[in-house]
């Protein structure tokens, strides 16, 4: 008889596992451009909580990952750029309020193939006559984009249309968000960029620059000349001086209002907010300073919902600049 109640009681945890497992489930998607971070913070976070809270971290870009969060499917979304006026109106319609909190500096860094030796420097004016629309099948050989570089096939490797590093990057060379020729290899996985480049003697390609410093052997950064008229390579310490221009850009967690009620959502948000700037240095990001996060985390405590940017993809603004902003929703 005993042994029947002992089943039962097995069976009746079993059953309730999966139930038990739900509740204690923080759920993240969104840019490939953040993942290295939130994943980071996600195994501390979980080890600190003894595997007693699952945290999961998918990839589909910032554009597929807000396109969940404002369906109510994610606690929390991975985005690289800011939130756009369409997906705040989604957002609306769906009953969802947010908070955007800024986790770390990247340095979108532009690549070539290591056996690229013509490539010493890039201008913004080089950059949007090989990515601009009106190149469309038309600039397809390097000559084209500068006479002095070899009359050899140019392949390009970027993110896809879902990508919050592609939104920034039209935003900045071409001088509208989305406006990019249409003919090159997309992914919104930088793993398969990384390799197209590294593959291709005429590859160039751009994503977060955590992907290049894990690929340093396989690929080479291209330094590119600011307002100032400096080649400046991709760096920690050129993104804190300011001479990374235009492609410095600050990169998100969009964090649900309603699932914040939830403790593992609270705390998960609350540990990277503590943990998240050591950890961003780690997988190579530019850390905000100390009192960044301080002044999120306050944010959330102050119920100070929405976003500092107004639905816009803003190019150059500064950590400074960002933390005096207000957010609205």
């Amino acid at each position: 008889m005993k042994r029947i109640s002992h089943l039962a009681v097995a069976a009746a945890l079993v059953a309730a596992a999966p139930a038990f497992a739900q509740q204690r489930l923080v759920k993240i998607d969104g840019s490939s451009t953040v993942f290295p971070v939130t994943e980071a913070v996600a195994e501390d976070f979980q080890k600190a909580k003894k595997q007693q809270v699952k945290v999961t971290v998918g990839i589909s870009g910032t554009g597929g990952g807000f396109k969940k969060f404002c369906r109510n499917e994610t606690d929390i979304s991975n985005a690289s750029r800011p939130i756009l006026k369409a997906e705040m109106a989604d957002c609306a319609k769906a009953g969802i309020e947010y908070y955007e909190l800024p986790v770390a500096f990247d340095a979108l860094t532009v690549v070539v193939n290591p056996k690229n030796n013509f490539i010493r420097q890039l201008t913004v004016a080089e950059m949007k006559k090989m990515w601009e629309p009106a190149a469309q099948g038309k600039v397809t050989r390097w000559n084209q984009v500068n006479p002095q570089w070899p009359d050899q096939p140019m392949k390009l490797f970027g993110p896809g249309a879902d990508s919050g590093t592609f939104d920034y990057f039209t935003e900045a060379v071409v001088g509208k968000s989305k406006s990019s020729r249409g003919d090159f290899t997309a992914s919104e996985d930088d793993n398969v960029l990384v390799q197209g480049v590294s593959r291709d003697v005429n590859g160039l390609g751009y994503f977060g620059y955590a992907y290049y410093v894990e690929n340093k052997d396989k690929l080479k950064a291209v330094p590119i000349v600011n307002e100032k008229g400096q080649a400046v390579e991709p760096s920690m310490e050129a993104v804190l001086k300011g001479s990374y221009t235009p492609l410095a850009r600050p990169i998100f967690i969009y964090v649900n209002a309603k699932s914040l009620g939830k403790p593992e959502v609270k705390e998960f948000v609350e540990y990277y907010m503590k943990n998240g700037g050591k950890l961003a240095r780690e997988v190579k990001y530019v850390p905000l300073p100390e009192e960044a996060y301080r002044t999120a985390l306050e944010h959330v405590q102050r119920g100070k919902k929405g976003t500092v940017f107004g639905g816009v993809a803003e190019v150059g603004v500064t950590i400074e600049e960002l933390l005096r902003r207000e957010a609205k929703l």
